[in-house]
């Protein structure tokens, strides 16, 4: 547990998050975080791997780590802080940020943001589930969502592309995966039932948004040891260009065409099929999602894909 007196955090930086914010913002976090009392050890380092082990390496002198970046950067500490009982907080970076909406961090501000973390680290971290991505020589957790389908076609377009950056990038290619993009033959089995399901798009939430806050699974909660699945079927190119708006309220609930049960284990795979998670791409083979209850400890506000209180 952290010191009451001067907490002692590790600070791990993508300095590259969103063309150069990510540096900007952490060493406005690092100033206010001293200021207020904390012991704070940056941790600058060129590449993933990199990062991976030095926050590995700071955990017994930790009381919890602070991600500065996006989602990729949440999703590649909460791998490593997973099941250590070291609180992960964010302070964000990114261009889509799902995971600090899901934690109720203030995107705008890094004031604000460092506030919800210090007043986090003095009430107590919180447990939170994570998703859990298995496939042949391989595995991975998520704390967002999982998806494979439309999304994941977007995401491959999107980054090919060294322009244009942020949203406009991902907007540019939903528009042009549009003229393309057919349902695919998912082979899914979902706790243990199978069946073959063309989809356009099929997700396994633990949180409730992705893709810089569509609204994909707006009632999922990270800590009630399930997860969400979201099955799109097969729309006609107007129908989908109708549906997609309404993600980012959350209004495509009730659609005919979208599908949505809790669940606790899916497998799935089917030609053409890949699976992000985080908005990271994570393999084009077959795979199991199971959930790990509990598995995360965080830095959360009391609200944002978690049960108040």
């Amino acid at each position: 547990m952290p010191s009451p007196t001067r907490p002692r955090l590790a600070l791990a930086v993508n300095p590259t998050a969103h063309a150069g914010r990510g540096g900007a913002r952490a060493r406005e976090a690092a100033s206010l975080l001293r200021a207020r009392g904390a012991d704070v050890t940056e941790l600058w380092r060129g590449s993933a791997t990199e990062l991976a082990t030095a926050v590995a390496e700071s955990l017994p002198d930790a009381d919890a780590v602070i991600a500065v970046g996006g989602d990729g950067a949440v999703n590649l500490l909460a791998n490593v802080l997973a099941g250590t009982g070291v609180p992960l907080g964010v302070v964000p970076a990114g261009t889509g940020n799902d995971a600090a909406r899901l934690l109720g961090v203030p995107l705008d501000s890094v004031e604000d943001a460092v506030g919800v973390l210090l007043t986090a680290l003095e009430a107590g971290p919180r447990a939170l589930d994570l998703g859990r991505i298995e496939w042949t020589g391989g595995h991975r957790h998520y704390l967002a969502v999982a998806s494979a389908g439309f999304d994941s076609r977007v995401n491959e377009r999107a980054n090919a592309w060294r322009w244009p950056r942020g949203h406009a990038r991902y907007t540019l290619a939903v528009l042009r995966e549009l003229v393309s993009f057919s349902p695919l033959p998912f082979d899914l089995e979902v706790d243990g039932v199978a069946r073959a399901q063309p989809a356009m798009l099929v997700s396994v939430a633990n949180g409730p948004s992705l893709g810089g806050g569509m609204r994909l699974a707006p009632d999922a909660l990270a800590d009630d040891g399930v997860l969400d699945l979201v099955v799109v079927r097969p729309l006609s190119i107007p129908a989908f260009l109708a549906v997609f708006p309404k993600v980012f309220r959350g209004a495509h609930v009730g659609h005919p065409a979208v599908e949505l049960s809790r669940v606790r284990r899916v497998a799935l795979g089917g030609p053409g099929v890949v699976v992000y998670a985080d908005g990271e791409r994570v393999t084009d083979e077959p795979v199991t999602i199971t959930v790990v209850p509990g598995a995360l400890t965080v830095l959360a506000a009391t609200r944002g894909g978690t049960r108040a209180g």
